[in-house]
């Protein structure tokens, strides 16, 4: 069902009674009722979420691990020395229409083996399911695609290394690449192996992110997204605050429903570029799993909120959409 015959039928539900109480009450039993419907949109759909991540998630753990226990000096300083280019390369690696990388990104970080900078720069320029469903729609064109895709990238690296120019010469702090923190947090057993450890970790994660997005696939069932579009209908400015706040929700269903508001009709290009600059996918959700430094995490979210209304915003006061429309 695609998103304005939801609005139809919610809408109708809504307005069936005069009775707020009644009204609310016949939506529910019209959502329940739908119970096909919500095993497609909530439990397929967090499967679908969480299964093409486990490789990703292997892959990072099973990398970390070899640099903590058999990795050489000279390949860690190699991978501080590369360091410096992180944001180039995360944020040219976000753009690509998938979610695994943020989750890397998240992991890479906590165990100080990339910068900060480079996982803003990730965290920003990742879009998830955006290009194609852009890609798809025949009303977008391509000059328009591929503005949003360079205008992503061009921010992202350019606030990444911001904050890593800021981190060296403000907060001026060396941290060395220290993977034994989350080893103990997750109590992993590394004495039986990296293959062992790396499986450990992937399945704890793995069983955390399915649980969490099938937690909010629920919720924006029933909340619906046609009542989240009205909340940033029309609204300058407020818009792009709101829509920055919506993109952080942990999921690839913050992406879609964004890209369809904006292909719909509902929202301004800057209001949707707000909320895809801060979402990061599952990404945010990895980094508040395992890292427990919780100021640096809710300092991550600010900066997300920030640039995403920032970066939106100013898409919108210049007019691009009018511009890439002509």
């Amino acid at each position: 069902m695609n998103l304005l015959s939801r609005i139809f039928f919610s809408t109708a539900a809504l307005n069936s009674s005069h009775d707020g109480h009644s009204g609310l009450s016949h939506f529910l039993v019209e959502k329940l009722g739908s119970f096909g419907e919500f095993l497609e949109e909530v439990v397929l759909h967090a499967l679908i979420d969480t299964l093409p991540l486990i490789p990703f998630l292997f892959l990072t753990y099973l990398l970390m691990e070899f640099i903590e226990h058999r990795a050489t000096d000279k390949t860690v300083g190699f991978l501080k020395k590369s360091g410096k280019f992180g944001p180039l390369l995360g944020a040219a690696v976000g753009v690509i229409p998938q979610c695994g990388f943020s989750s890397v990104a998240s992991n890479l970080y906590c165990t100080k083996i990339i910068s900060l900078g480079t996982l803003i720069a990730v965290f920003l320029s990742t879009s998830d399911e955006m290009l194609p469903l852009l890609i798809s729609n025949p009303d977008i064109s391509s000059k328009k695609i591929i503005f949003i895709l360079l205008y992503k990238v061009g921010v992202s690296i350019l606030i990444g290394f911001a904050i890593d120019i800021v981190m060296h010469y403000c907060v001026r702090k060396n941290e060395e690449i220290n993977i034994d923190e989350l080893c103990d947090n997750d109590n992993c057993h590394c004495e039986r192996g990296i293959l062992y450890s790396a499986f450990h970790h992937t399945v704890k994660i793995s069983l955390f992110i399915l649980l969490c997005t099938l937690i909010i696939n629920t919720a924006i069932f029933f909340i619906g997204e046609e009542n989240l579009a009205k909340v940033m209908y029309n609204k300058p400015f407020i818009s792009h605050l709101i829509a920055a706040v919506f993109g952080l929700i942990p999921n690839c269903a913050a992406s879609v429903a964004l890209t369809e508001f904006y292909t719909s009709g509902f929202i301004t290009l800057g209001t949707m570029l707000s909320g895809l600059f801060s979402a990061s996918g599952v990404g945010l959700l990895v980094l508040l799993r395992v890292n427990k430094h919780r100021g640096a995490n809710l300092a991550i979210i600010a900066i997300l909120i920030l640039s995403g209304f920032s970066a939106g915003l100013f898409s919108d006061l210049l007019g691009i959409d009018a511009l890439l429309s002509r």
